[in-house]
């Protein structure tokens, strides 16, 4: 089973975390706290930190639920990248390009950061966070939403290919039930309960599969283990008939 939590050590939490308190500060000294926009920069910026932690919470029990959130996270992110960028545009202050000097400073610091450094982060990035300018505080959050949005990327795609290659967390459980079971089979009180699935074909374990193409993609059927050499297969709602003739 995967491990659940965690996320204090992730970078992308670090930079997003560093990304909601320094958005929160810019807001408080350099816009209307009036603004209807304050209020969404902050929330996005408080989204994109927290969904990262909630994420890493469901890892054990749902992928799905960690993807969906990592993606939430990403999205918060761009949401605000365009706030800081809107906010440079519309007062005719320029944009650091990528290779601009004080960006590519930004982005140095980054990768000098340690996986303990988040409560050091805001302190490494305080020269350009706390400058009384903010075309170059806005900079340098773009820099880091950059960075964040970066880190999360390689997140969500090594959450994806975990998922097509092992499955979600209800394929695993079974996956592992059914281990269990094989490495116990010589005890019959082991299989006596009626709760181990045979395939109707050849008589093996059935283990928890979930569809990845074709019509019924995403939808979740028992196949059997000893599957490509037999293909036999059951619906869930034959397997739970088949429980209740066991019954």
């Amino acid at each position: 089973m995967k491990e659940r939590g965690g996320y204090r050590k992730l970078r992308s939490f670090q930079t997003a975390t560093v990304i909601y308190d320094a958005t929160a500060s810019f807001c408080d000294r350099f816009m209307d706290k009036r603004s209807r926009t304050v209020d969404q920069m902050v929330q996005a910026a408080r989204s994109g930190r927290q969904n990262v932690a909630e994420g890493s919470r469901a890892a054990a029990t749902s992928s799905q639920t960690e993807l969906r959130l990592m993606n939430v996270a990403r999205a918060s992110l761009d949401e605000l990248l365009l706030d800081f960028e809107d906010f440079l545009r519309q007062r005719g202050l320029r944009q650091w390009g990528k290779d601009d000097p004080q960006a590519r400073e930004v982005r140095a610091v980054g990768k000098q950061l340690s996986d303990q450094a988040e409560r050091s982060g805001y302190a490494a990035y305080a020269a350009w966070l706390d400058h009384k300018d903010p075309a170059v505080v806005a900079n340098a959050l773009i820099c880091l939403i950059h960075q964040a949005n970066y880190l999360l990327d390689q997140q969500i795609t090594a959450l994806e290919q975990q998922f097509v290659e092992g499955g979600g967390y209800s394929e695993q459980l079974a996956r592992a039930r059914i281990e269990k079971r094989e490495r116990n089979r010589t005890d019959p009180s082991d299989l006596a309960d009626g709760e181990a699935l045979a395939c109707p074909l050849c008589g093996k374990l059935m283990a928890l599969r979930t569809a990845r193409n074709g019509k019924n993609a995403g939808s979740q059927f028992w196949g059997c283990t000893g599957y490509p050499k037999c293909k036999g297969t059951l619906k869930l709602d034959e397997a739970s008939r088949s429980d209740r003739k066991k019954a």
